[in-house]
């Protein structure tokens, strides 16, 4: 994945055909991962997996003065890319011109019953900004494991940990997170 951070490097230069080559070798593996993240999700939800890594990917090659270490940084800025995007999109939706705090069910959703549980997208990234000023690390897993849908494996390979070490950051931060929030309520 060498080509990737050449790619990404020549997009900083300001050349205009490194866009188009990037594109195609990271679509597959981004759409993947917002496909994942999307499905989890609530119901009624208007944003799609597409639209998710078509926003994050604007986002990432129209960044100036950035000098892309490698396949894993991009990833790491895709992460946080696509949780500002949800982020944002949570927050559009509770205002009061989109409905408010209002949810909209059709009778047959109504008559289901799930035991998925529905997160708070703007509690969860104002905890994760706590945890990010506390620990940046155990905030970096959470990214990667939530937002992008990784694996712990996975995440322990980007962030350059080791899997043992990336198991106690997730838990460690599902607990904290969890406290967080619960405070809130």
């Amino acid at each position: 994945m060498a080509d990737v951070t050449q790619i990404l490097n020549a997009i900083v230069r300001g050349d205009p055909q490194a866009a188009e080559e990037l594109l195609p070798l990271v679509y597959d593996e981004l759409r993947h991962l917002a496909a994942q993240k999307m499905s989890q999700e609530s119901p009624g939800q208007t944003l799609q997996a597409t639209a998710l890594v078509h926003e994050a990917y604007i986002r990432l090659v129209e960044v100036k003065d950035q000098n892309w270490n490698s396949r894993n940084h991009f990833f790491m800025a895709a992460a946080e890319a696509m949780r500002r995007i949800l982020v944002e999109n949570a927050r559009r939706k509770q205002r009061l011109k989109r409905g408010g705090r209002h949810d909209r069910l059709t009778l047959y959703e109504a008559s289901l019953t799930t035991d998925k549980q529905d997160i708070d997208m703007l509690a969860l990234d104002e905890a994760l900004a706590k945890l990010e000023e506390e620990d940046p690390e155990k905030a970096s897993i959470v990214k990667l494991r939530y937002f992008v849908g990784l694996t712990t494996s996975q995440s322990a390979e980007i962030l350059k940990i080791s899997l043992p070490t990336a198991n106690r950051h997730w838990s460690y931060a599902k607990s904290w997170l969890f406290r967080e929030i619960s405070k809130g309520e």
